[in-house]
């Protein structure tokens, strides 16, 4: 426990550059007040001791505003920045060194049994206001952009950015600060943008013809009136 401890204080100072002290970090970070409860509340739902777990998670959750299931598993390092109105689901699974900020919900989409929330593996960032939801995977070292809604599996090293989710490949490698995450290409917008692009093309290409069919087009000489007189021409 200690060790947790310990491992938790740390990533908060690795992840947060307004940490200053240690005083500091332990007595105001209400997303590490909200993990060390959780780590009570889950040794005694792995105990049985249900009611009680959830006694120790809705106290937690009054004090924190940040909501997790005494049955969610959560690894080491786990950081909740800010963290109001956080909610983490009974079966969802988080691995080592997540950054979760506030507004997220880590959910399922219904009322199926078993798994129904989601795994996020390790080096996950999870941007503000994100709701991940359903029983599926998002790998390793994985971004997940602010207000995104991602409702199907991220593979590995990737960003996920809209609503719903899309993911935008990064060469099968993390790119630059992982903790910034609002500089996430947004592929709706790019798709706009080529096609205005190719309008504009298109539009021009119609003038220039425009312009080179009425420059060889000739006048037509007026053609002289006849009218028949008689038998013959006026």
């Amino acid at each position: 426990m200690l060790r947790h401890i310990k491992s938790d204080i740390r990533a908060v100072f690795d992840n947060d550059p307004a940490a200053r002290s240690m005083f500091e970090v332990v007595f105001t970070y209400s997303g590490l007040h909200a993990i060390w409860a959780h780590r009570v509340a889950h040794t005694l739902f792995k105990r049985k001791f249900y009611t009680l777990a959830r006694i120790v998670s809705q106290v937690s959750r009054f004090m924190t505003g940040i909501e997790i299931h005494p049955g969610a598993r959560i690894g080491n390092r786990l950081f909740i920045d800010h963290g109001m109105g956080v909610v983490i689901g009974e079966t969802c699974e988080i691995g080592d060194d997540v950054v979760i900020y506030q507004g997220v919900t880590l959910g399922g989409t219904g009322k199926e049994k078993g798994k129904r929330h989601p795994t996020i593996g390790s080096n996950v960032v999870i941007g503000s206001g994100a709701k991940v939801l359903g029983s599926f995977r998002v790998g390793e070292n994985c971004n997940i952009g602010s207000n995104s809604v991602v409702l199907r599996e991220v593979p590995d090293n990737s960003t996920v950015v809209g609503n719903p989710g899309r993911i935008v490949k990064r060469n099968g490698q993390r790119v630059g600060d992982r903790l910034d995450h609002t500089q996430l290409p947004d592929p709706v917008i790019e798709m706009f943008r080529s096609m205005q692009n190719e309008i504009n093309t298109l539009r021009a290409e119609v003038n220039s013809l425009r312009e080179s069919s009425v420059a060889v087009r000739e006048p037509s000489e007026q053609q002289p009136v006849k009218i028949p007189v008689g038998g013959g021409e006026l």
